[in-house]
């Protein structure tokens, strides 16, 4: 496993960071898909064994049993200085006024019930999970501040937004000496590239980690255009992110393919190392329901693409509705 840098700062973090969207106990929440407790330890074991040491979670995950399952599975195999672990705020956990957003109740509030899900005293990365119109960004960036310094987090990171707002954010925070964004968690892949119109370059030039979600376009990039799995079948958001261009798409992962099959690899490991040259990429954030996707993700680490290979694959690519702000 390679460590680096997380932005400008002096946290070390590897070069893969594990998703755990997909452990959570199922019925619970948005996603039917995900992985009970028996079914999510050995693939956090596995992820440890091969050098990972960040995780990413999210208090809406699962209705909270995502941070639940992980941090015990985390208490129980190793020590808790030698992880990274992340969670988000934003998204709603439950009904009714101030069960959502970035409010500074809601902030305080939630970071101490992920905390107790996650049975530990502090996250090493608190995250927006989104942009809160609603909300102005001062009491946000305010809130995230005072759960710094209390304890609860070491950093604060954001999510998918426009370069202008994530721009806004870090100027307030300078103009009042607050706790500043040390890092952008974002929907880049070889399906969606906006982000290199404007976020990548503010994130390389203010030295901010960039940590793309989805980096394999929800299996898309992964498997034949023509095959199907059971959570693309049931993954409702999902459905609204890859819609728009299936001709261009389409060519695109064939492109993998050909390429995979050039190299006798896999197409995961293909889609992988074209995200992980691109300079401004810190850490793709890869998910696992199975051994074969962490090895994928770990051996993709090792693939140097071909100026050739890179430009074939990027050449089909046309732009794309901004698609993950939700």
């Amino acid at each position: 496993m390679d460590y680096v840098r997380f932005g400008r700062t002096g946290l070390e973090v590897s070069r893969i960071c594990l998703g755990c969207m997909t452990y959570g106990e199922p019925g619970r929440g948005a996603h039917g898909w995900t992985l009970d407790d028996a079914a999510s330890r050995p693939l956090i074991k596995q992820a440890l064994d091969l050098g990972i040491n960040f995780f990413d979670t999210a208090n809406v995950y699962s209705d909270g049993s995502s941070e639940e399952i992980v941090g015990r599975a985390l208490k129980d195999m190793t020590r808790r200085e030698s992880i990274v672990l992340a969670t988000k705020v934003n998204s709603r956990t439950r009904p009714g006024p101030n069960g959502a957003g970035l409010s500074r109740k809601a902030i305080l509030s939630e970071i101490d019930a992920s905390l107790r899900r996650l049975g530990t005293d502090f996250v090493d990365l608190y995250q927006i999970h989104r942009w809160d119109p609603q909300t102005p960004i001062e009491e946000t960036l305010e809130a995230l501040h005072d759960v710094v310094k209390a304890g609860k987090a070491r950093y604060i990171g954001a999510s998918s937004m426009f370069a202008w707002q994530f721009t806004k954010a870090l100027y307030i925070s300078r103009l009042n000496g607050w706790t500043e964004f040390i890092s952008m968690q974002n929907h880049l892949n070889l399906l969606h590239r906006e982000e290199e119109r404007e976020m990548l370059p503010l994130c390389r030039d203010q030295k901010v980690a960039v940590m793309p979600w989805s980096p394999l376009a929800r299996g898309r990039l992964a498997r034949g255009w023509n095959e199907a799995t059971s959570r693309q079948e049931t993954d409702e958001f999902g459905k609204t992110l890859y819609a728009e261009f299936p001709d261009s798409d389409r060519h695109i992962v064939d492109t993998v393919g050909t390429i995979a099959v050039a190299r006798g690899v896999p197409r995961a490991q293909v889609a992988l190392a074209w995200l992980l040259q691109k300079d401004s990429v810190t850490t793709p954030i890869v998910g696992a329901s199975k051994p074969s996707h962490l090895a994928d993700a770990v051996a993709a680490l090792r693939l140097a693409l071909t100026t050739d290979e890179i430009q074939a694959l990027e050449a089909a690519y046309v732009p794309h509705s901004i698609a993950g702000f939700q």
